[in-house]
């Protein structure tokens, strides 16, 4: 088969990695290969996210941007998926003439059939959910990697339908995948050298809840930390208000799950909590914050955080800011508040000035990033084990990730990657820890 180039360009969270991941796999089988320049391409796609403002028009300029290449390339596919696609729909073809094929968030299952339509010069899009019973067809399985890490979808979509986001709209209703699927696509992955998956959804501690005849999410980490040959499992992400008790002690009795999480509270103030439809208060998170750290000392927390939500006052913000010093998260993403189409937010009133939303963000992330040094300063002199993963970014290091999810850099031999080495920490950086062997 005459070999092809594929160039992928992927947005947003995880999860669209992950699927960009898939969709290498899957057209492997129509005789495309990975390219890393736009330029050589066979066939451009987008893989998109609409979760933050302004994301659709950003994906119309970075297709306006790539039309030079369709100039030049009459026989270059160009297409489209992801939540942009999922939202935007046949509106991006009718846009975009020159576009091939825009494919939603529940249709990665038919890509291929869509790339071979196209190459026979039919434009196609594709945006249907899916439902529960369809649930085969919405996850791909990867059958190779050439990672030591790999990320395994366990669900998707999300039924809390918080009042700023969109997911619910672009991913759709919850739906959880099979437990013997996951577990058999796991065994295969170690075969081929994997020792580490993260387990990704949007809400993926609600595994299990709305799907009869399978576990939930505490008793899946333990049916997959039987695996033998994996060494390592982290998930992402999590919604406070489905971290369950039996998840929490998951960390106290599970050795290969690690000691991370990523837990978002986007506020600190209980008013803000309500008007977001959260479906918990600050005192209720505070009391999961602490009983993750008591059955795992030590764990390292990150989070999110909203400022400027349309109501927000500076008493609202400050006691975001006292939520930061009670956590002590290792790392928080912090964005300024952005209405999204067809949310509830989107309907109340903003008064927040975007000046002031910019402020406060500015001293939310001054304080984080505060914090993130002084606990990166607590692993001085601690010995951290590090599954080395790949060179560092400097000439003759090596670098990996410990338990609780901070790359490490250290002097080593590349015949160590692949392994675990014991690393003790030397000096630390905002992002990082630098070490040496132990």
């Amino acid at each position: 088969m005459l070999s092809k180039r594929l160039y992928i360009e992927t947005f947003g969270c995880q999860m669209n990695v992950s699927d960009s991941e898939r969709i290498v796999t899957m057209l492997a089988d129509l005789g495309y290969r990975p390219t890393s320049t736009p330029s050589d391409a066979d066939m451009i796609l987008l893989n998109t996210c609409s979760v933050r403002g302004g994301a659709e028009e950003k994906v119309y300029r970075r297709l306006a941007n790539l039309r030079v290449f369709k100039k030049r390339n009459k026989h270059l596919l160009v297409g489209v998926g992801g939540c942009v696609a999922q939202q935007e729909g046949e509106e991006l073809l009718k846009r975009l003439p020159w576009l091939d094929l825009v494919f939603g968030t529940h249709n990665l299952h038919l890509l291929p059939e869509m790339v071979a339509a196209a190459e026979g010069g039919e434009r196609r899009c594709e945006t249907d959910f899916i439902d529960n019973d369809q649930r085969l067809d919405l996850f791909p399985v990867t059958k190779t990697t050439s990672r030591l890490s790999s990320f395994v979808t366990v669900m998707q979509g999300c039924n809390n339908f918080c009042s700023y986001c969109i997911v619910p709209y672009v991913r759709g209703r919850e739906i959880s995948r099979r437990s013997d699927d996951i577990v058999n696509e796991i065994r295969v992955l170690t075969n081929a050298g994997v020792r580490e998956v993260v387990l990704l959804g949007q809400n993926v501690n609600s595994y299990g809840l709305n799907t009869p005849n399978e576990p939930g999410f505490a008793e899946l980490i333990g049916k997959i930390a039987e695996i033998q040959d994996l060494h390592r499992i982290r998930f992402s992400t999590s919604h406070p208000k489905d971290m369950s008790d039996e998840l929490i002690n998951c960390f106290r009795e599970i050795p290969k799950l690690c000691g991370q999480i990523q837990l978002p509270a986007q506020s600190g103030s209980n008013r803000i909590l309500q008007a977001m439809n959260r479906g918990y208060t600050r005192e209720t998170y505070l009391e999961k914050i602490r009983k993750l750290k008591a059955a795992r000392p030590g764990i390292a927390i990150t989070g999110d955080m909203i400022v400027g939500f349309p109501g927000e006052t500076e008493e609202d913000f400050e006691q975001t800011l006292s939520l930061l010093e009670e956590v002590r998260y290792i790392d928080l993403f912090s964005f300024v508040y952005s209405a999204r189409p067809g949310t509830a937010a989107a309907e109340m009133a903003d008064e927040v000035e975007r000046e002031e939303k910019q402020r406060r963000l500015e001293r939310l992330q001054h304080l984080q990033k505060n914090i993130t040094m002084e606990i990166q300063s607590e692993y001085l002199g601690s010995v951290q084990s590090v599954l080395v993963e790949g060179e560092g970014k400097r000439s003759g290091q090596i670098s990996g990730k410990a338990d609780n999810g901070r790359t490490v850099n250290f002097a080593g031999d590349k015949k160590l990657i692949g392994s675990f080495v014991e690393v003790r920490i030397t000096n630390v950086f905002q992002n990082s820890l630098l070490g040496e062997i132990a």
